[in-house]
């Protein structure tokens, strides 16, 4: 195997994809894939089978998703530039807006004209990932809402709210009771209500029958079209990153340095953003295996250091090592800092094989900068 690669499994991902369905056939929602986390379109055939369509953060994957996936195209973005409107109206079913400006310039060109609300109800602490946070640039609030014209309003079919992230169906409840409160009346008014992603559904501990009754609440209160638009859900644990050992270097204050063909700042860069300390199958916590290594990168960055870990045997270079969970935000956020190589794709079927699909090389890194 080429590394360093990403490997995604179908059989992972089909096992998400079947609670995604049963969810969609239960309560009548429709479930689009995010593709701001996940874009491999080779996947796109497989995961068609199961969800409604797609959402884009604007023109580039919404043209993905109407070349690869069909089904229905949404799209939210803070703001558009005029010239892209014309095709977005063209190959979107749904285009939600971030501001009445907006509205007020774009929605007579859309076929269904949506809008993001901020309920003003924060359910995280991180506030990076908060878009209900002071002075956040995402959504309308009520008292923008309540002072909009009358006729903006009015051209709106739908309404959207995304204020989760990695969360469960509790904080989902907390959230809609603050959508309710503040924009029940205006819900009775609309067509659709899209519920945003950040909703980990396919985790083993999400209540997956709470989402249900909140679906079916609001199906039933306003007669409005529900929409989720999960991203994570769709790939979780669904992919791996393989990497090779290019140096072991010795102890430093009672740990070695792993150096691999690997990257956090460069192929899983929520890493260092969120952050977070990936699992490594055969690993554990230092301390709990008898060799302990800090792993990092062979950049030039101080901190690309994707975490310590501890095992059972002596680590070597040449060997390779299999971090989980690197279908997400991983792909569609890599980048070529240093000159890294981006990693390969490899798809394993059903049967366990393993097929090539892409190999970056020096030209994938030129033709970016010139």
């Amino acid at each position: 195997m080429i590394t360093p690669a990403y490997v995604v499994d179908e059989k992972l991902l089909t096992r998400n994809l079947e609670i995604l369905a049963e969810i969609q056939q239960s309560t009548g929602a429709k479930i689009l894939l995010a593709q701001k986390c996940f874009s491999a379109f080779y996947f796109y055939p497989l995961i068609k089978k199961f969800l409604a369509g797609t959402a884009a953060s604007g023109l580039y994957e919404a043209r993905l998703a109407a070349e690869y996936f069909g089904g229905e195209n949404h799209v939210y973005a803070p703001a558009y530039k005029a010239e892209e409107i014309a095709e977005l109206a063209q190959i979107c079913d749904h285009v939600i807006f971030n501001s009445f400006a907006q509205v007020e310039k774009f929605a007579q060109y859309v076929k269904s004209a949506g809008l993001r609300i901020n309920p003003e109800h924060s359910t995280q602490k991180i506030s990076i990932y908060d878009p209900c946070a002071e002075n956040s640039r995402l959504g309308v609030r009520i008292d923008e809402f309540k002072s909009a014209r009358l006729d903006l309003i009015e051209k709106l079919d739908g309404l959207h709210f995304h204020t989760l992230c990695e969360q469960n169906s509790d904080a989902l409840e907390e959230t809609v009771d603050a959508v309710e409160e503040k924009f029940g009346a205006y819900l009775h008014k609309m067509k659709w209500l899209n519920l945003g992603g950040g909703h980990h559904i396919t985790r083993k501990n999400y209540d997956i029958e709470r989402l249900k009754k909140i679906i079916r609440r609001l199906q039933e209160t306003y007669g409005v079209e529900i929409y989720l638009e999960p991203g994570e859900a769709v790939a979780l644990d669904a992919g791996f990153l393989v990497a090779q050992i290019l140096e072991i270097q010795p102890a430093r204050n009672g740990i070695s340095n792993a150096i691999i063909d690997a990257s956090a700042a460069c192929h899983m860069p929520d890493v260092l953003e969120m952050p977070y300390r990936p699992e490594i199958i055969g690993a554990a916590e230092v301390g709990v295996k008898n060799f302990s290594y800090r792993f990092g990168g062979a950049t030039c960055l101080a901190g690309d250091v994707i975490g310590e870990y501890s095992f059972d045997k002596p680590l070597s270079a040449g060997d390779e090592i299999i971090f989980r969970d690197m279908a997400i935000y991983t792909m569609v956020k890599n980048n070529t800092f240093n000159g890294a190589k981006l990693p390969a794709i490899y798809a394993k079927n059903l049967r366990g094989d393993l097929t090539l699909i892409k190999n970056f090389g020096y030209d994938d890194f030129k033709n970016r900068l010139s």
